[in-house]
């Protein structure tokens, strides 16, 4: 057997300007893997690289070349594990590049035996969550609106930037536009921790699910310290990167929060849902601002989760990629009739 392999940098416009605690970004830079089989058959990924982590689209364009050879040497889509060990043996960082490749292989796999992705796992698709749609920092008039929108899009279930001197005026900005919804906020590392357990017993009173990130990764004692005296459950993203950061953070927080980019491949994602659920978890995934290319694939781990935040693909201007279809946050794996993730050019 021989596989064929290519990448190609892609330029995605965001629909409106997306803000942070750490900072805006007006367009996502992704890059799009394909592997090619004798037959015919291509599996797609996409990598969206963050430089929090290290990592650009400079940087995987440069490492993938030697990724897409060790693919080519494997040559079988099916050995999976093989591929992945080799991925991580020629580089140990770049994540996102791995995880672009890993997706491709994986969607080439299930094409292959004309499966989509979850059923090969042996997943129950009504088991998925909804994802929540992100409002990102902005003029308080202009969040009120962005989650009036929201709402009015169908999506009853919200993630809130916070991470500002306006925290709690943002919130009741949403609370008002959205009054029933489903709330859930984000620090993204931006507070002291008495700042944030001081904050979670407001936000507790606006009925506020968790608090994903309220302080830096690098003050674990930080993170333990906000555990033990918040008044809502709270999600370590930043602080979780792969399984092997379970253990440290099982008793500082109560939700795992993983994302694709960061685990550098989907058996790794499913090692850090075992590993949190070893250590008593709950688990969410979530996503950079992606195209469907991998935002796909990470809607296929959407039966494993407890919670889901996979719309980086409704942000863009626009996506060249078809995916899982998310109507109303709705992941709708089992309308999915195409094998594989699901990715694929709008054009085919």
């Amino acid at each position: 057997m021989s596989l064929e392999t290519e990448f190609e940098r892609v330029s995605l416009p965001l629909e409106n300007p997306f803000t942070i605690s750490r900072g805006t970004q007006t367009e996502a830079e992704n890059v799009v893997v394909r592997v090619t089989d004798e037959a015919g058959m291509t599996g797609i990924g996409g990598a969206a690289p963050s430089a929090h982590y290290g990592e650009t689209a400079d940087t995987a364009e440069a490492v993938l070349p030697d990724l897409l050879d060790a693919v080519e040497r494997v040559g079988d889509p099916h050995a999976l594990h093989a591929i992945e060990t080799e991925l991580r043996a020629v580089v140990n960082g770049n994540p996102a590049a791995r995880c672009a490749v890993s997706i491709a292989v994986h969607d080439l796999a299930a094409k292959r035996l004309g499966v989509p992705l979850h059923r090969l796992w042996g997943l129950d698709p009504s088991d998925a969550p909804k994802t929540s749609f992100t409002v990102g920092l902005d003029e308080t008039d202009r969040v009120r609106e962005k989650a009036a929108d929201a709402v009015e899009a169908g999506y009853d279930v919200l993630k809130i930037k916070l991470g500002t001197d306006r925290d709690r005026e943002l919130i009741d900005a949403v609370r008002d536009a959205a009054p029933h919804a489903r709330l859930r906020v984000d620090a993204n590392e931006a507070w002291t921790p008495k700042e944030a357990v001081t904050k979670s017993a407001w936000l507790a009173d606006r009925d506020v699910e968790f608090v994903e990130q309220p302080v830096p990764a690098d003050d674990p004692e930080g993170l333990r310290y906000v555990y033990e005296r918040s008044e809502l459950p709270i999600a370590a993203d930043e602080s979780c990167v792969t399984a092997a950061d379970v253990p440290a953070i099982a008793d500082r927080c109560d939700i795992a929060n993983l994302k694709l980019m960061k685990t550098g491949g989907l058996l790794e994602a499913r090692r850090l849902v075992a590993a949190a659920r070893a250590h008593g978890l709950e688990v969410m995934c979530g996503c950079m601002i992606e195209s469907n290319a991998s935002i796909a694939a990470a809607a296929q781990l959407a039966p494993l989760l407890d919670y889901a935040d996979l719309d980086g693909s409704l942000l863009l201007a626009e996506d060249p990629y078809e995916g899982v279809d998310l109507p109303n946050g709705e992941i709708r794996l089992d309308e999915q009739d195409r094998a594989g993730t699901g990715a694929r050019l709008r054009s085919e």
